[in-house]
């Protein structure tokens, strides 16, 4: 699968995911292959931090 590249549009497409699967992000990242702390550090360096509390991806 094909992320988006772009760090404010993945954030966006993550939290869509996370809140209509209703998982959180290591479980989604499971579900759908998905390299986790890639993505983790791609967001972090846009200043997007995921909060687990939340279950959502954060500014």
């Amino acid at each position: 699968m094909e992320l988006p590249r772009d760090p404010f549009i993945l954030y966006s497409y993550l939290n869509t995911l996370l809140r209509d699967r209703g998982l959180d992000f290591p479980e989604l990242c499971r579900d759908m292959e998905l390299p986790e702390e890639e993505i983790r550090e791609s967001l972090s360096k846009a200043g997007i931090r995921y909060d687990e509390g939340r279950r959502q991806f954060r500014f």
